[in-house]
């Protein structure tokens, strides 16, 4: 959600020196295995060349970086699902489509606690299924608990549609609504990138929108293989004011807010007592190789080198079913891994800024953020 205007001109006019700004950490790994199931269909076919399903989750600045040829970063959510779904569709992978419409019914992040994230208007998904899903919005918001409701049971009706388990619904919940005056501006978040599942299953923090008796009647009347199509958009702009349904379970942390300031050429902190400064936003490392062989042969694939606050992008190496981020996680793409190792790195630097330490020396989200969208234009 876009910063109030007077505040954002203030913001920019003193892009040369760093300023703390208030908003939530960033938590759109809540619901990883979402994101992978959207990266393996979506790889399958990219025209739009989506950098990654994560981007369709951040707020609009943070989103364009990885918006590829979608315009409009408020569709980009929908767009990633929307494609992954014609995939998935394609390959016979009933689950596939499944986790497209998971995805698309998750909330987007925006700049603070309790605020909602725009619908998008610009573009009409492709598949009628996609068309009728909105994503949840902030259990912190007004109307907040109908409107995720509304989401769920919509969602319940097109994955029975599919073939699928409508129940599967609910696991596009998030999690109880957090205090707008909370002073951390955490919320009642998590973003572990290191939980296949999503720290919001594995950390018992989801807050079903609906029962299992209220899924069954909604779905009551939708046969297999008759998808519903837009019967409503549920969500729709259903009880808030201005058309924007308000942020679910608070995901307000944002790889980059809706702002648009210019970015500074170098910010330089002080973090643990060392200065680090941040590459020029203008400068992207040497792209990585993408080829297993060259990992081997040549050891750590990340070659971006930006470590605000102390905190470098873990290394990527040859391993598991191809390509190792940090020892642990393996993924089978290439750019994949260099994406996670740059989303470690992301998380771990808003960590940092968000502490004392990092308060005390000036280190922000939104540097990091700006430090993140470096990393994964180094991945091209």
């Amino acid at each position: 959600m876009s910063f109030k205007s007077a505040a954002l001109a203030f913001l920019c006019a003193s892009s040369a020196f760093a300023l703390p700004v208030r908003r939530e950490v960033p938590q759109e790994h809540s619901h990883e295995q979402f994101l992978t199931s959207l990266r393996k269909s979506l790889n399958l076919n990219n025209p739009d060349q989506i950098a990654d399903p994560v981007f369709g989750l951040l707020g609009n600045a943070a989103a364009a970086n990885g918006a590829g040829k979608i315009a409009d970063p408020t569709c980009l959510q929908q767009a990633t699902a929307d494609q992954a779904f014609t995939n998935a569709k394609a390959a016979g992978d009933v689950q596939g489509m499944v986790d497209a419409l998971i995805y698309r019914a998750l909330e987007r992040n925006s700049g603070k606690v309790g605020l909602a994230t725009d619908q998008c208007t610009s573009i009409t998904a492709k598949n009628p299924e996609i068309a009728a899903i909105q994503q949840h919005q902030d259990p912190a918001s007004p109307n907040a608990a109908a409107i995720n409701k509304a989401v769920t049971l919509e969602l319940a009706k097109q994955i029975k549609s599919l073939g699928g388990n409508p129940q599967d619904a609910l696991k596009a919940g998030t999690f109880a609504p957090g205090d707008v005056n909370d002073p951390t501006a955490k919320g009642n978040s998590c973003d572990t990138t290191d939980d296949p599942v999503g720290c919001i299953f594995t950390q018992n923090l989801l807050v079903p929108d609906a029962t299992a008796a209220e899924i069954d009647a909604a779905v009551a009347g939708v046969s297999a293989g008759t998808p519903t199509g837009n019967t409503g958009n549920a969500a729709g702009n259903s009880g808030d004011a201005g058309g924007n349904t308000a942020n679910a379970g608070g995901n307000a942390g944002n790889g980059g807010s809706d702002a648009t300031c210019p970015p500074p050429v170098t910010v330089t902190v002080m973090a643990g007592g060392a200065a680090t400064q941040a590459p020029a936003a203008t400068s992207a490392p040497p792209a990585a190789s993408t080829t297993a062989a060259s990992a081997s042969a040549g050891g750590n694939l990340q070659k971006f080198t930006g470590a605000l606050g102390g905190q470098a992008a873990p290394a990527v190496t040859a391993g598991g079913r191809g390509f190792v981020v940090a020892g642990s996680d393996d993924f089978l793409n290439a750019g994949a891994a260099l994406g996670r190792s740059c989303d470690i790195q992301h998380n771990k630097c808003a960590n940092v800024a968000n502490s004392d330490a990092g308060k005390s020396a000036g280190l922000t989200v939104a540097q990091c953020d700006q430090q993140n969208a470096q990393c994964r234009a180094a991945i091209a």
